[in-house]
């Protein structure tokens, strides 16, 4: 899957695609990067700011991916697109450890998520 046709692209001033803005209703549904949606039906200006306001740091967060066998792994973001989401295995940096990378499709449905605290 892509990004859905009637989706709105919203870009910083540099070019740099923050998410789009879903119609629903009356007002627009924020969707971020991941295809995740951050807000419920509000006004066009308040959606541009809630997407300024949320920019792209967290994809720079550490994520676990599901694996086939239902086991959580720990990854990093390394490229990001509305048809596709690629991951690699956390290494801490550490460049002796094989480099494991997975494709994922746009969007990743529940096989991606945050690192679970506690």
């Amino acid at each position: 899957m892509t990004a859905p046709s009637d989706w709105i692209e919203h870009r910083r001033g540099d070019g740099e695609l923050l998410g789009w803005m879903c119609p629903r209703g009356d007002g627009f549904v924020v969707i971020d990067l991941l295809g995740r949606e951050r807000s419920d039906a509000i006004d066009w200006l308040p959606a541009e700011t809630l997407l300024e306001e949320t920019g792209i740091g967290y994809l720079a967060d550490a994520y676990e991916l599901r694996l086939e066998d239902g086991h959580w792994t720990r990854v990093r973001i390394t490229e990001v697109s509305a048809v596709r989401i690629r991951v690699k295995r956390e290494d801490w940096g550490d460049m002796t450890v094989p480099h494991n990378e997975y494709l994922l499709p746009f969007p990743p449905a529940g096989d991606l998520r945050p690192v679970q605290t506690a």
